[in-house]
C-alpha cells in the first residue's frame, strides 16, 4: 500500500474528521497490540482506508472512546472502537504489504536504502511471520501478487494494463474475501480490482521521472504520447470510473459520509496532485 488513497478535508463534516482520525488511531493503537511499536510507522491512508471499509460493511463499530496517542503520550485522542476482527485484519494486511515492499526495495533502491531496509528487514521478518500465521489467505494473495509483479516487469512486452494487473487482482481477491455469496463477490472484486489499478498506476506516474532516471520500470516509459499527463488522467479515470460504479452497489453501513467523499473529492484529488503536480488543497498529514 502507498497512501494515496486519502480524504479531502475540507469537503468532510467535523465530525465525520473526527471519526476518520479516531479509524486511523485505532487502527494505530492494533497494530502496535498486535506487533510492535514499529509496525505503526508502515501504517497508510490506504490500510485505514481497508480497516473503515471493513468497519463499515460489518457495522462493528460500537462507538467512540477517549485515550492518549501511542507515539505522544501527551496528545489526547480518539479511538473508533471495533467489536470483531476488523483492525487486526487490517493490522496484518499492512505488515504483510510493508514486508515485501521491504524486499522489493532490497532489488530496485540506492546502497543507503538499501542498507537501511537490511537494518529493519529481519523485523518486520518476525512480524510478517505472525500475521501470515493468523490471515494465511491474504499472506498467499500479497505473495502472489509479488511474484506475478516480478514477472510482468521483466516482461519486454509488459504494458500498462499488464503491469497494472498484479496489485489490482491482489485488492480484488483480498475484498472479495469479505463476501458473503457470489454477487457480493463480484462486486466487491471489482471495486478492489480498480482500486488496485489505480493505486498501481497514480504510484507509477508519480515515480515516472524517478524511474526514468535510475533506469527502473515504469509502465508508462513504455508508452508514447504525445501528452503523458492527459495518457494518464485517461487510463486513471478509467479506473476510478469503474470503481464507483461498483462502489455504488455496495451496501455500507458507517462512515458512509467518509468513503463518499474519498471517491468523490479524496481520490481525484489525490490524483491531479500527482498527474499535473498541484499543490494539494488538504493536508491529511496532521491524523
Amino acid at each position: 500500500m502507498f497512501g494515496y488513497l486519502q480524504v479531502r478535508k475540507s469537503e468532510l463534516l467535523v465530525r465525520e474528521w473526527e471519526a476518520y482520525k479516531a479509524v486511523y488511531c485505532g487502527l494505530c493503537k492494533q497494530m502496535g497490540k498486535d506487533y510492535s511499536f514499529l509496525t505503526r510507522l508502515s501504517l497508510s491512508y490506504d490500510c485505514t482506508f481497508y480497516a473503515m471499509l471493513l468497519l463499515s460493511l460489518e457495522k462493528a463499530c460500537p462507538g467512540f472512546e477517549k485515550g492518549r496517542c501511542r507515539f505522544n503520550p501527551l496528545k489526547k485522542c480518539q479511538f473508533a472502537r471495533c467489536d470483531s476482527d476488523c483492525y487486526s485484519k487490517a493490522a496484518a494486511f499492512s505488515v504483510i504489504s510493508a514486508y515485501y515492499k521491504l524486499k522489493d526495495d532490497l532489488q530496485d533502491s540506492g546502497f543507503w536504502k538499501r542498507l537501511a531496509v537490511r537494518l529493519v528487514l529481519p523485523f518486520f521478518s518476525r512480524w510478517h511471520k505472525k500475521a501470515a500465521r493468523r490471515y494465511p489467505q491474504l499472506e498467499t494473495l500479497v505473495a502472489d501478487m509479488m511474484t506475478a509483479q516480478n514477472l510482468a516487469e521483466q516482461n519486454s512486452e509488459t504494458g500498462v494494463d499488464a503491469a497494472a494487473h498484479p496489485t489490482a487482482n491482489m485488492l480484488g481477491s483480498v475484498l472479495s474475501l469479505e463476501a458473503h455469496d457470489e454477487l457480493q463477490r463480484r462486486v466487491y472484486y471489482e471495486f478492489g480490482y480498480h482500486i488496485g489499478r489505480w493505486i498501481y498506476l497514480i504510484d507509477a506516474a508519480d515515480d515516472l521521472e524517478k524511474d526514468e532516471k535510475n533506469r527502473n520500470f515504469n509502465p508508462f516509459l513504455r508508452v508514447k504520447a504525445a501528452d503523458m499527463q492527459a495518457y494518464q488522467t485517461q487510463v486513471l479515470n478509467q479506473s476510478l470510473a469503474r470503481a464507483y460504479d461498483a462502489y455504488q452497489l455496495i451496501t455500507l453501513i458507517d462512515f458512509k459520509g467518509i468513503l463518499d467523499n474519498m471517491m468523490v473529492y479524496g481520490f481525484p484529488s489525490k490524483q491531479n496532485a500527482v498527474v499535473y503536480h498541484r499543490q494539494e488543497e488538504e493536508d491529511v498529514k496532521s491524523v
